[in-house]
């Protein structure tokens, strides 16, 4: 063997692939948690199976599987994108890992991609599993699939920003109690499960909230074949640019 056979070349390596394996280990992580499969899949797939096949709320006319299953969509990325974000990255904060993480080779703004990657993911595998279940259950949905993934895309933007506004600036504790809190509070009153028009003049107040407006417009493209509600789009990217805007700004990590 001669002199120069091993050439080690010490460096870090190219962000696509620190990003790539950050993404990897994110979403083992996030599907590894009891708790997160809870909130990401248990509940959703509970509440569209429930609901869609004991009359219990007046979901208006027609198949009630067909006004639930774009509700439990939004449902989805709410519970992937802020609650179940927003939990785990508080505790990162916490116990110190993003501050590991931050004097690592990996540059934060690669981490924040990675986390959203594996949200991404995350979310793919949910739809798929709801989208099977609500087909199940007779689901006969309409529209144009690029009005629906526009809508999931600023919808998940919007929460993003929110849980991550909530995890890098509240303690971990805080957090917990109040993405869950928040979630609930949302499933009640974000138009699910109940319509905003049972809740009288409130409804015009409830509308404008994320999980309203991305609720409101899946079931427009999805159930009543609109093309593109841009008035829930619109909500939703005023949401997003508000939360991305305040939690890069504000966003401790330590």
């Amino acid at each position: 063997m001669s002199a120069g056979t091993y050439a080690p070349k010490p460096g870090a390596a190219p962000v696509g692939r620190m990003i790539a394996a950050q993404t990897a280990l994110e979403t083992r992580m996030l599907l590894r948690n009891g708790e997160q499969l809870l909130l990401t899949v248990i509940i959703p797939s509970l509440l569209l199976v429930l609901f869609s096949t004991v009359d219990v709320v007046d979901t208006g006319e027609g198949k009630a599987v067909d006004f639930l299953a774009p509700g439990v969509l939004a449902l989805a990325v709410m519970s992937t994108a802020f609650t179940g974000q927003a939990i785990a990255t508080g505790f990162e904060r916490r116990y110190g890992v993003l501050k590991r993480l931050g004097a690592s080779p990996l540059p934060r703004r690669a981490l924040m991609t990675a986390k959203t990657l594996a949200v991404l993911v995350t979310e793919v595998l949910q739809i798929v599993l709801l989208t099977a279940i609500a087909f199940g259950l007779g689901w006969s949905p309409h529209g144009n699939p690029l009005a629906v993934l526009l809508l999931l895309v600023l919808g998940t933007a919007a929460f993003s920003g929110l849980g991550l506004l909530m995890a890098g600036t509240l303690k971990a504790e805080a957090t917990l109690a109040a993405a869950n809190l928040v979630f609930l509070l949302l499933l009640v009153g974000g138009g699910v499960i109940v319509p905003l028009e049972k809740f009288g003049a409130a409804g015009d107040v409830l509308a404008l909230l994320p999980i309203s407006a991305l609720s409101d417009g899946l079931r427009d493209v999805l159930r009543d074949g609109a093309d593109m509600p841009w008035a829930d789009a619109g909500i939703l990217a005023v949401w997003a640019v508000l939360g991305l805007g305040a939690a890069a700004k504000l966003f401790r990590w330590e």
